[in-house]
């Protein structure tokens, strides 16, 4: 595969249109990229936007080198069922949708096609996302390098064993949501204190972008930093020793605990 490869984006919703975004960045020619999209108004705004293509589906996956799957899981059975009978021998089928295995999509497929899982997530939107890719049987060296560079267009990318693709969903996919449970936490917490909900929210939402930005770029671990800000018997101390007395860590284990298990269920 290289960068003139023919790629079909089956589903073109807000993650949908991210992964459109990426593939050009990652240098695709926007006329190799086509879209099949049920709802022809949002077709139409894509088009535009990225002087991408539209076909019908069963059309879309027949010319295609690469294949992605961005559906809803619920409807991911009828998709295959729908397009197994002209997809491409040759084409990789790459999956976005939370919680199918790639033997679910082989099995719907019953085509032999190669099969890349993906679990990405919603700072994608942004360019700032965090992918974790796990490669099928068959899938070649090209088509692999093809994944990991477009999927690191739209932030970082990992590749990990199918096996572990739960965890993944538990750390990463999730993961941004529990972010920002605790920023709502905090800017609640500020207001309690007195500050203004504009005020509890700026001074929130900066700490934390900041504080993120510093962990990115300093080269320093989350601990190193943490107790740089942590001085003796300080107000810094007094707050990690309230979180220590109600069992931060184990808190947050439990949850993602609790997200891994889920994942398996939905499998």
């Amino acid at each position: 595969m290289n960068q003139q490869s023919k790629v079909a984006v089956i589903g073109a919703g807000v993650m949908g249109e991210a992964l459109i975004a990426a593939l050009i960045s990652s240098g695709v020619n926007p006329d190799r990229i086509t879209i099949s999209e049920k709802r022809e108004e949002r077709a139409q705004e894509l088009i535009s936007k990225y002087l991408i293509k539209a076909a019908p589906l069963t059309a879309n996956v027949a010319d295609a080198d690469a294949l992605l799957l961005v559906v809803k899981p619920q409807d991911m059975a009828s998709v295959l069922e729908e397009i197994k009978g002209s997809i491409n021998p040759t084409s990789v089928v790459i999956t976005f949708a939370a919680g199918k295995t790639i033997s679910f999509i082989s099995n719907g497929l019953g085509t032999g096609n190669p099969v890349v899982r993906v679990m990405p997530n919603t700072p994608t939107l942004v360019a700032q996302g965090m992918a974790a890719a796990s490669m099928g049987a068959g899938v070649t060296a090209a088509q692999r390098e093809f994944v990991l560079g477009f999927l690191g267009a739209t932030g970082k990318v990992i590749e990990v064993s199918e096996d572990l693709q739960d965890a993944v969903t538990a750390t990463s996919g999730s993961g941004p949501a529990y972010f920002f449970a605790f920023v709502e936490a905090m800017i609640a917490g500020a207001k309690e204190l007195g500050l203004s909900d504009h005020d509890a929210t700026t001074l929130t939402i900066q700490t934390i972008v900041g504080a993120a930005k510093l962990l990115d770029e300093s080269g320093k671990s989350a601990t190193t930093l943490r107790e740089n800000v942590t001085s003796p018997n300080g107000t810094t101390a007094a707050a990690l020793a309230s979180f220590g007395n109600d069992n931060l860590n184990s808190m947050v284990a439990k949850a993602m605990k609790a997200a891994r298990d889920r994942s398996q269920e939905l499998a």
